[in-house]
């Protein structure tokens, strides 16, 4: 069955091939890509490939470029208000709460698969599905009646972690034509097909361009603060709880020590950065809250499951336990190391996602 395919076309090699993968089977296919860096907004120097900032120009002729090669028609959605809402705020209170925030989860939910598509209905732009470059795999059990988010093929380069708050509606409309594909096959059939250009493009690292949070914030609002330990000794100062994380060890101004000390934790109430040894680090539960469940409607008992404190974490055997409020206990089979509030904690059985959440208590 031929369908009218609307593909997120963001500059790169892998929504270029998606885009080329589908019209190649038959489909009607249009690409769309989103504008959402407000040049006004900042003042930031471009020091990485990434989603926010103003190497967006160059990302949205690329993928006009994209369009044009493979032959399908390509319109810009402007989501610079909706982003700054939906994103940047969210970032600048989890951060100035003293946790540690992942802005690109948050933008798949609501921006991408979310008030993109509302804002292309709205533009008069006619499509079935929506489709992405992501590498995941979306599957349907015929059993629960429920759409599944599986990993992808190409386990180094699966982003399931980043989709894990999409819902079973927007699951409905979605397809991830290259969740079965290596990316190596992806690299070498956009150079068979004279698009190597796009093979040697740098792949965005971060959702920010800039090095430096604070552009973020207001003046006056990063104020500098103490390092302490969890004694209450100070051991120096700090320039803005925002520029610290948990693990962090690298970059306190402290030397002389016995042995090596990390941030352990944030205080974002007395603006203190804690510090202590590497056996702080670890912990064998944390609760999370502000749930999203993907292979089931809700968790109602408890539940084995592997799960990710964040996406470079190797999976940790646990068991989830319904908390009541919209939260879950997590126990760990064994510590884990370096648990950061704000940050997703995801869910798997073997390749599928049960769903996720945002890390709250250690």
């Amino acid at each position: 069955m031929k369908n009218k395919i609307l593909v997120g076309m963001s500059g790169g090699v892998d929504s270029t091939i998606t885009a080329y993968l589908l019209k190649k089977a038959g489909h009607e296919v249009t690409g769309v890509t989103m504008s959402i860096w407000d040049k006004n907004a900042s003042d930031i120097t471009s020091v990485k490939s990434g989603c926010y900032g103003p190497g967006e120009e160059k990302d949205i002729a690329d993928a006009k470029k994209a369009a044009e090669k493979i032959g399908v028609l390509h319109y810009v959605v402007g989501l610079k208000d909706e982003y700054k809402k939906s994103v940047l705020e969210y970032f600048c209170a989890e951060y100035s709460a003293g946790k540690t925030p992942n802005p690109c989860i948050i933008c798949n939910q609501k921006i991408k698969f979310g008030l993109l598509l509302d804002k292309a209905y709205q533009q008069g732009i006619e499509f079935d599905f929506f489709a992405t470059g992501h590498y995941a795999i979306k599957d349907f059990n015929e059993q629960t009646q429920r759409y599944l988010l599986k990993k992808s093929s190409d386990l180094r380069k699966d982003q399931s972690y980043f989709l894990y708050r999409l819902s079973q509606e927007q699951l409905k409309k979605i397809l991830f034509p290259l969740g079965t594909y290596q990316k190596t096959e992806i690299q070498k059939l956009a150079s068979e097909i004279g698009l190597q250009d796009f093979v040697d493009k740098p792949e965005s690292q971060d959702f920010y361009e800039g090095d430096d949070y604070g552009a973020f914030f207001p003046e006056g609002q990063v104020k500098p603060g103490d390092i302490v330990d969890n004694a209450g000794k100070v051991w120096g100062k700090h320039d803005g709880i925002i520029h610290y994380t948990i693990g962090q060890r690298k970059g306190l101004s402290i030397g002389g020590l016995k042995e090596p000390l990390y941030v352990i934790r944030l205080d974002a109430c007395k603006n203190q950065v804690i510090i202590g040894p590497q056996k702080d680090l670890l912990s064998s539960k944390l609760i999370a809250r502000d749930l999203n469940w993907i292979a089931i409607p809700s968790l109602d008992k408890s539940m084995r499951v592997k799960a990710k404190i964040r996406l470079h974490h190797p999976e940790a055997d646990c068991i989830i336990t319904p908390e009541g409020n919209g939260q879950v206990k997590v126990e760990f089979n064994e510590p884990q190391k370096s648990i950061s509030p704000g940050q997703s904690i995801v869910f798997y059985e073997g390749d599928t996602v049960i769903g996720g959440g945002i890390i709250d208590l250690v």
